[in-house]
């Protein structure tokens, strides 16, 4: 019993047993999952069988996985177009190794080549010059100018390289070629030179061919004409030349054959008197130095003092050893001088005209020569003179006059008397000899004789040796009648002993 009731009831079998959708699941599943096993398998067989290829296009390097093992298949998988001219390395028949390998594209430049008026357009793998111009069977002379994309090429250089940046770059080349032509440069002085270049002017050509030129050198044709073949260039070399004007100097070059043509050149004017060394009609040869003087002229007003002059006049209205005087006073005259500067010195001056604007005025003293007799009373008696004068008197005799007594003009006067008193020694200017003198305290004595230290107002009164008496001192001398003919107006007024 008990072994029935723990038995399961029929519904219950039947709802524990799997219904079609169950087992369709189940069945589905099953596929699914056999199908992505089989797709693992196959993907596992697929990668064994990729191999890695690395792409070298023009030294940029890329590297795939494929399982084409042809060079040709491998680069139309990855992209890579190719031009007959382009290279590949291996070649795209070449079948590659299972695992790795290396496929090497370098690609062909566009080069575009003008020359002779021709335009030639092609593909190359050429690096250098001559290869390429080999391949475009394209001549080239020694003088010929090739440019490349605008940058001068050197054609008689073997090995120039057409890479600007490196073989990576294969952008396209215009490449122009100018043709030297011949032409004939003439510097003068039988300097002839025959020359091929590829200059398009006569300035180009001179350049090229290192003519040293000058500003004012003369060209034909001039430097701008277009060059032709076969032309000929005529130099007409200037002279260098130095000017000095005005504190400067300028060096320059001509072509002018004189002076003045030069400084007209170089814009020098020359201005009223002014003067050129040379002369501006002077020929003008290499290294002239010309030397411009300025010249200027100028008047100048000169006063100068006319001294006045001393006059004597000799009045008979006027009594003797009486004077005056008149003051005299300067004049002034007036020049006009013309004073000539070359380059600020002066050079000359030259008197133009001058006249007196104040005349001098001359200074006069007026002596007397009225002679005028008076009387004098003396202890001897009146005496009659002439003229009254204040003179120094000293004393000498025969033995103090200084004459040895052996010389046999020992005693003598200058006027041939012996010595003794009553003569007087006198300066003749003053006393003309023979002249009486009176003399207080003296007595009456004569001028007859002189002496080398008796001079103006002095009087050397005489004695014999024995009655000798010593005279220093200022006396009234009277000068008696008769007055000579020749009477000295002026009397020097000295000596003078200040005391005596």
């Amino acid at each position: 019993m008990e072994r029935d009731t723990l038995r399961p009831a029929p519904w219950l079998k039947t709802l524990n047993r799997p219904n079609p959708l169950q087992r369709l699941l189940s069945h589905g599943l099953f596929a699914l999952g056999t199908m992505a096993a089989v797709v693992i398998v196959m993907a596992i067989g697929y990668n064994a069988a990729l191999a890695s290829i690395t792409i070298i296009v023009d030294g940029q390097v890329r590297v795939v996985h494929t399982n084409q093992r042809l060079v040709d298949n491998v680069l139309r998988e990855v992209g890579v177009t190719l031009q007959p001219e382009d290279l590949v390395a291996p070649d795209l028949e070449s079948t590659l190794p299972d695992r790795q390998a290396t496929i090497t594209v370098r690609r062909a430049r566009s080069v575009t080549v003008i020359a002779d008026g021709n335009t030639h357009q092609f593909r190359t793998q050429a690096t250098t010059l001559p290869d390429l111009f080999k391949q475009a069977s394209v001549p080239l002379g020694e003088q010929d100018l090739v440019t490349i994309n605008g940058q001068v090429f050197n054609p008689s250089d073997p090995t120039p390289r057409l890479f600007s940046s490196g073989p990576t770059d294969r952008s396209p080349l215009a490449i122009v070629i100018r043709r030297a032509m011949p032409v004939t440069i003439d510097t003068g002085n039988n300097n002839v030179r025959q020359i091929e270049t590829p200059a398009t002017t006569v300035g180009q050509a001179l350049t090229e061919a290192n003519v040293q030129l000058y500003l004012a050198d003369r060209i034909t044709p001039d430097l701008s004409a277009p060059l032709t073949p076969g032309m000929r260039i005529q130099i007409e070399a200037s002279m260098p030349v130095q000017v000095e004007v005005d504190g400067q100097l300028i060096r320059s070059r001509t072509l002018r054959h004189k002076v003045g043509e030069v400084l007209s050149d170089l814009g020098v004017a020359l201005f009223g008197q002014d003067y050129t060394q040379p002369p501006l009609e002077a020929a003008v040869e290499a290294d002239t130095a010309i030397k411009v003087v300025r010249v200027r002229e100028e008047y100048k007003i000169q006063q100068e003092p006319i001294l006045f002059e001393t006059e004597t006049v000799y009045d008979p209205d006027m009594e003797l050893d009486t004077s005056s005087t008149q003051d005299g006073q300067n004049g002034l005259r007036q020049k006009r001088i013309r004073v000539r500067y070359e380059d600020g010195q002066e050079v000359i001056r030259n008197l133009v005209d001058e006249f007196v604007l104040e005349p001098p005025v001359n200074k006069v003293t007026r002596f007397g020569t009225k002679v005028v007799i008076r009387t004098l009373d003396t202890p001897s008696g009146p005496i009659e003179y002439w003229r009254h004068l204040r003179m120094y008197a000293t004393a000498y005799s025969a033995a103090t006059s200084g004459t040895p007594r052996t010389s046999p003009w020992y005693g003598f006067t200058a006027t041939g008397l012996r010595m003794q008193k009553g003569v007087i020694a006198v300066d003749p200017k003053v006393v003309p000899l023979g002249t009486k003198i009176y003399v207080p305290d003296y007595g009456v004595g004569a001028a007859l004789d002189t002496g080398s230290g008796v001079k103006g107002r002095w009087l050397d009164l005489g004695y014999d040796d024995d009655n000798l008496v010593s005279w220093h001192w200022w006396v009234d001398a009277y000068l008696l009648t008769p007055a000579p003919a020749n009477v000295p107006y002026s009397i020097p007024n000295w000596p003078t002993y200040k005391g005596r």
